[in-house]
């Protein structure tokens, strides 16, 4: 995979590398494997900010406190340090625990999302589920393409916390002032709320950041075959949110009911979408036999990741929000 380096970004890629040094301080690896893919990127960098990184009602600590506890419980363990030490770096609350706690148990850990009150307010929903739904899919695109931590592997032990918190530090807007929110949303056009997610519809920014990227994303990947973009559907709406596996049988069986050229697309869409933790070099090599660009390869993964967290953002409606806090 190449990423554009910064000195030859043009068009849309330059835009969102400089809206992500203006407001992240940083071009973060996770937002960087896009590039290939403009819509994608251009997707991504909504996400990631207008729910975790924008001004809003909830403190920039709870919100990282949420997708520390999402990449968790999709075994992320980059996006686990990189959260965990932006959290530590911020001025907590204890809530935060339990907003963790939270996320970790909605969806992809092995646990149901808690029936009972979720820790934040109807107010606060739209922003918190948010950021939930943008590290769903960023988790599942940096377990395929980034390596397990930020940090050299040789790194020893009690140096990477302090390591991690500097990092952290770093990520901060270059200009000081508020992270106004919406001012991504012009990179792609309106289109409407997915279903499952009225969750957002009280704070319209959210609401338009995952409106616009879901249909950017969607409208990117319309060269996949009908019959996996369908099946990949099909398997989303009977699945319960609990992680399969251990073994790759489930795949071998789902497979067999797709004529053989669209087999290796499709089993990294539903890797992507439900296992990525299993998906393995060779998986991708299949799939550059017959799409071999970098824009084919990151469309068919964004396309298959923002699927299944939209799938998993509709389901949090069963974690009811407090009345009152």
């Amino acid at each position: 995979m190449q990423v554009v380096p910064p000195a030859q970004a043009r068009g849309a890629v330059a835009e969102v590398y400089a809206q992500a040094q203006r407001d992240f301080g940083v071009l973060a690896p996770p937002l960087a494997l896009h590039s290939p893919a403009p819509a994608a990127l251009a997707a991504a960098w909504l996400l990631l900010r207008e729910t975790l990184l924008a001004d809003g009602i909830t403190r920039r600590a709870a919100r990282e406190s949420v997708a520390a506890g999402v990449s968790r419980a999709n075994a992320c363990p980059y996006c686990v340090d990189v959260h965990q030490a932006a959290h530590a770096v911020l001025q907590s609350s204890p809530d935060d625990a339990a907003l963790a706690a939270w996320a970790q148990s909605a969806g992809g850990s092995g646990q149901r999302p808690h029936a009972a009150g979720a820790p934040f307010s109807a107010q606060e929903a739209p922003e918190l589920l948010g950021v939930a739904v943008t590290f769903h899919y960023l988790n599942r695109m940096v377990s395929i393409y980034l390596a397990d931590s930020p940090m050299p592997r040789r790194t020893p032990s009690f140096l990477r916390a302090p390591i991690m918190r500097t990092v952290a530090r770093a990520m901060r807007p270059r200009e000081r002032g508020p992270v106004v929110p919406g001012r991504s949303l012009r990179l792609l056009p309106a289109a409407p709320l997915p279903a499952g997610l009225e969750w957002a519809e009280p704070n319209p920014v959210v609401a338009e950041a995952l409106g616009r990227a879901a249909a950017a994303v969607d409208g990117a990947a319309l060269w996949l075959p009908e019959q996996v973009r369908g099946l990949v559907r099909a398997r989303l709406a009977v699945w319960d949110g609990l992680p399969v596996g251990p073994s790759r049988a489930w795949l071998e069986d789902v497979l067999s009911e797709l004529p053989s050229p669209d087999r290796a697309v499709a089993r990294l869409a539903l890797l992507t979408a439900f296992a990525p933790y299993q998906v393995m070099a060779e998986d991708v090599a299949a799939v550059r036999m017959r799409y071999p660009s970098d824009q084919s390869l990151i469309e068919l993964t964004s396309w298959a990741a923002l699927a299944a967290a939209v799938c998993l953002g509709g389901r949090l409606t069963a974690c009811q929000p407090t009345p009152e806090r």
